[in-house]
């Protein structure tokens, strides 16, 4: 279970089950577990500080890599 913060204010955004090793390029919504503070405004995924953290897909978000940080243990 992975803890998502945003890179900029280190705020906590959501909790996400990470399947597999790979790198965090998105974040599938069913799998998001607890959203702490996170807004979507047009398709935009902003945290509270006013840093833009994704994008809205549909089924999933897709991740701006330099945008956040994420502590936790992946699941294989």
């Amino acid at each position: 279970m992975l803890t998502i913060h945003c890179a900029a204010c280190k705020k906590k955004l959501w909790r996400y089950d990470k399947i597999g090793q790979g790198e965090v390029l998105r974040c599938h919504k069913a799998r998001i577990k607890k959203m702490y503070t996170s807004e979507i405004q047009e398709e935009k995924i902003l945290c509270p500080c006013g840093k833009k953290i994704g994008i809205d897909k549909g089924s999933f978000y897709k991740m701006i890599a330099k945008a956040f940080t994420y502590k936790g243990t992946k699941r294989n």
